[in-house]
């Protein structure tokens, strides 16, 4: 048996596919028509990279759940339009950016892994997993997956620090 070596550049030239084929010695076949909502998740992408967050909430059902692992101020789950908004909100004050590495859909779900990086401060270049469920051309579910925790945790408490006391505790 021969060994087979894929590099990251192959890997982000020519998609999972064509790793899949070296791997078990084959070649890609080229689909002819791209999964609904993978097509979906690619436009939202796009909508995401002008930084108009108005137009994403084209692509989120109402009471969407958006899912952020972590111990740091922007971690739990959003739940709605609005809330989402505000996490991504956030994000735009990081400067974050992303660019997608592979994207596949079976049944409900899409499945999303980027380089997701900040710019504002520059710090944060990690791998996110980002898995998607969507209904009815709406995404109603987001769980997201950093492929180093500790990092993101450090850098979401570096760029969103709290409050001192009393303003950090919210007042009834």
């Amino acid at each position: 048996m021969t060994e087979t070596t894929v590099s990251r550049s192959a890997v982000l030239a020519g998609g999972a596919a064509t790793v899949a084929a070296a791997l078990l010695g084959g070649t890609a076949q080229a689909s002819t028509k791209e999964h609904p909502h993978v097509a979906l998740i690619r436009r939202y992408y796009a909508a995401y990279a002008k930084g108009d967050l108005n137009a994403l909430r084209e692509f989120f059902a109402p009471d969407i759940r958006w899912a952020i692992p972590g111990h740091h101020p922007l971690a739990g789950t959003k739940t709605g339009v609005k809330e989402v908004l505000a996490f991504f909100t956030e994000l735009g004050r990081a400067g974050f950016r992303a660019e997608v590495l592979f994207l596949a859909a079976d049944g409900d779900w899409v499945v999303d892994m980027h380089r997701g990086w900040s710019t504002s401060p520059p710090g944060l270049d990690i791998t996110w997993v980002l898995a998607y469920r969507i209904q009815r051309g709406r995404i109603v579910e987001a769980v997201n997956f950093a492929a180093d925790q500790h990092a993101a945790d450090a850098f979401f408490w570096q760029r969103y620090p709290l409050a001192p006391l009393p303003d950090r505790l919210r007042t009834r």
